[in-house]
Parts: structure tokens; sequence; C-alpha cells
């Protein structure tokens, strides 16, 4: 074999963070290692996998295509090396879900997940859908659970539950003595709604086609919270998840609002990169949510 695994690991440090010293750093070496690991392994095959400005380094064509086999590649040499120490232990898994699912429904796996293999370790980052995908195509995310329709060619995206947005607003609101709004009342209204880049405010602008242009945003937040606070504050009226405002209706804190001929449905999807590892870790979370691969 013409090149060697501390070789590939330098090569996907240095791709991850575009600099060599930084590489050398998460690897424990000293900068002159690393650098003479990547070069060795250009020269063994007379390629380049970066382009260099300076001193960042730039993944090419070539390195963007190799980037994911060599991912892969070591992954299983992980799994082989646990295999020959016959340790049962599933490792670091690395999960990413977006607010809504990593607040309610990815705590829960998380729990069930644990109490299954209570020597594993679970990192879960909740964060929008695009940093979730984006996170999940670098290989920095094992898995991602996400609530925004996605198109990628490097991800595989499952479907994996339905979901429903909900408008609201405060018990004491105007609106709340109407009940359901039309396009006028919806025009009329201050809006308190998720930012950009979120799966629940995909839905919400794709529901509210036609009317987009005219709606008052007032607020844009990045946290369910926020926005329940906002809304009970008398702020303006929002839209989430029904998984989120459910406990709220029920105690009386905000009050739900019809909109008809509003398509307000979505499904959470699993999402994972085209040339991930399946490792036992990542394999048991996609048989706790009760998918088939």
């Amino acid at each position: 074999m013409r090149y060697s695994f501390r070789q590939l690991e330098v090569f996907l440090a240095t791709a991850r963070s575009e600099n060599l010293t930084r590489a050398a750093e998460q690897l424990a070496m000293s900068q002159s290692a690393a650098s003479g690991a990547l070069k060795d392994l250009e020269e063994q095959f007379d390629i380049r996998l970066f382009d260099r400005a300076g001193k960042r380094l730039k993944l090419n064509e070539l390195g963007r295509a190799l980037q994911p086999r060599a991912e892969a590649l070591l992954e299983q040499a992980a799994a082989l090396e646990l295999g020959f120490a016959r340790h049962e232990a599933l490792g670091r898994l690395k999960i990413g879900a977006t607010l809504t699912i990593g607040n309610s429904i990815a705590v829960e796996l998380l729990a069930r997940y644990l109490d299954d293999h209570p020597e594993a370790r679970v990192e879960l980052e909740v964060a929008n859908t695009a940093r979730i995908a984006a996170g999940v195509a670098a290989f920095e995310l094992d898995l991602g659970l996400i609530e925004g329709e996605l198109v990628s060619p490097d991800l595989t995206v499952t479907p994996w539950r339905e979901d429903e947005l909900v408008v609201f607003c405060a018990p004491d609101h105007p609106l709340a003595k109407v009940g359901t709004l039309g396009d006028e009342e919806l025009r009329g209204a201050s809006w308190i709604l998720r930012e950009s880049g979120s799966g629940t405010r995909q839905t919400f602008d794709r529901a509210m086609s036609g009317l987009l242009g005219d709606l008052d945003v007032r607020l844009e937040l990045r946290h369910t919270d926020g926005i329940q606070r906002a809304v009970a504050a008398g702020l303006g009226i929002s839209c989430l998840s029904r998984l989120t405002v459910d406990d709220a209706f029920n105690e009386g804190r905000l009050m739900p609002l019809q909109v008809p001929g509003r398509d307000l449905r979505r499904h959470f999807y699993i999402i994972l990169h085209r040339q991930k590892y399946l490792s036992a870790g990542i394999q048991s979370w996609i048989d706790l949510c009760g998918l088939d691969t």
C-alpha cells in the first residue's frame, strides 16, 4: 500500500481546517511532520490535493472527490480496530438536529439510545437546517435530523416522520377573537418568525405563497422559546411546529389560529453523507428512528 492512514488523517484534518498548522495541532503532530506527510502523499501519486493561497489550503476538485472516500476508509479502519480489540463500546456519535427536533424528539431518542447503550458517548448539536446539512456534508456530524426540505448531491435525504406548523397568538391579542384568519388578517398582522435557513421558515414561506411580500415581519428569532415569549407579550403572532407549542396551548398561555387554504404540513428528514460508513452506532440510531437502510 503506497499510503498510510497517518497521511490520510493529515489530508482530512487539513481539508477541514484549511490550514496545515491547525491540522497538525488537531493530530498532536509537529507542523513539519504534518507537512511532510501531506507532501509524501501527493508526491507518491504525482498529484495535488489542494490549491494553495498563502497559508490557506483549499481542496481542489481531486481533493474534494477523494475526501469522502478517505473519510469512509478511516472510519472502517477504526471499526475494524475495535473488532480486533473485542471492544464492545460504540464510540462517540455526533448527531445534528434542527431546533424543533433537537428540543423535543432528539432528546427522547438520545435518552433511549443511551439507555440501550450506556457505554456510548453522544454529542448533540442543535442548529438550523442549513448548518446541520453543512455539518453532515463536511463530515463534522455523523447524521442529521432536519425539518427543512433539502436537495444535495452529497447527501441522502430520507423522509422520517410528519409534522405540522400552527399559527398562534396571545390569548388577549385582537386576532384571538377572530380565530380564523384570511388573507386580509394575515397581511395586517405583525409576525415574529424563525430566521431564514430554518426548516420552519421554509415551510412557512411556502405556505404563505402569494402573500410573502405583503407580510409585516417584525422580528426574526433563532429560538422557539424566545418566539413564544415575544408572542405571549403581545408583540405579534407567529407560526411554529405544533410539537413546540401544544403545552402552551393546553396551559392557555397561547392560542392557535386557523388559516384555511394554507398547507402547513411538512416532513422531518434524516440526512447522511452518501459516502458515510455506517458504523454500529449510526446503524443503531437509524434503527431507533424506525428506518431501514
